[in-house]
């Protein structure tokens, strides 16, 4: 065994696991609870060399879908190791006043992650149409046979740079626009390929005008393709909170 895996914090009171719940590893480790005051969190032994397998993915959110069935439960993100149970309990304790706050205010919400990128196409049609410098340099080089070097070099470059502009508004209007049908708003880390890379936050009994709004978004703005993936634990709102221990990963 390798140390604990964590699959996600709930209260003490937190119904019991149902019997014999398996979660991550080959063959598949049983989940335990380790309490530590008014918290609980949902653990098992860590298979050596854990890697993001399609089997442990599906396995950890199992465990937390079960879990959310009966009751308000914090999701850590798969990977989440600490050194033994006496750690977890030690975190439980040392951050309890930050995980009773995130178990409120997570109560009945998922997360809905958001991803767009440009159809190129309707983007460069887009940006001829808002720039009279890129038509009437496209419009010079087309009656002059294609243009020189240096003209075509050029006028690649002023479109290069208005679709990058234009990717950099687009990312701040997505927002705008669908946060007012969201809780909270956490921007993703840069994603290759992806102009924006935003969760939100969203009562579960509201998802169906969260996602109205997103295809609201689609009929208006038709140069942007987007991919939505939720409902999904609320996993980019357990922080921000106070840094994590020494002695946890």
């Amino acid at each position: 065994m390798t140390g604990t895996y964590i699959y996600g914090i709930a209260a003490a009171g937190h119904p019991s696991l149902p019997d014999g719940m398996e979660g991550i590893g080959d063959p598949a480790r049983k989940v335990r609870l380790v309490a530590a005051g008014a918290l609980t969190a949902l653990v098992s032994d860590a298979p050596d060399g854990l890697r993001p397998k399609r089997r442990d993915l599906l396995a950890h959110q199992n465990v937390l879908a079960e879990a959310g069935a009966g009751g308000s439960v914090l999701p850590m993100r798969f990977g989440s190791l600490a050194p033994d149970d006496e750690a977890v309990a030690t975190v439980l304790a040392e951050r309890a006043d930050h995980y009773r706050e995130r178990l409120r205010a997570l109560d009945g919400k998922v997360e809905y992650n958001v991803k767009a990128q440009h159809d190129e196409e309707a983007v460069l049609h887009r940006v001829m149409s808002e720039s009279p410098e890129v038509r009437t340099l496209a419009e010079a080089n087309r009656q002059a046979g294609g243009g020189s070097h240096e003209e075509k070099l050029r006028l690649g470059e002023m479109v290069v740079a208005a679709v990058q502009a234009r990717e950099a508004q687009d990312a701040v209007e997505l927002q705008r626009l669908l946060e007012t049908s969201a809780d909270a708003v956490s921007t993703g880390p840069a994603s290759t390929g992806w102009l924006a890379n935003v969760s939100f936050l969203v009562d579960h009994a509201s998802a169906d005008h969260f996602l109205a709004a997103v295809d609201t978004v689609r009929g208006d703005h038709p140069h942007l393709a987007l991919r939505v993936n939720g409902p999904l634990p609320p996993y980019s709102f357990v922080e921000p909170g106070p840094s994590a221990p020494v002695g946890t990963e």
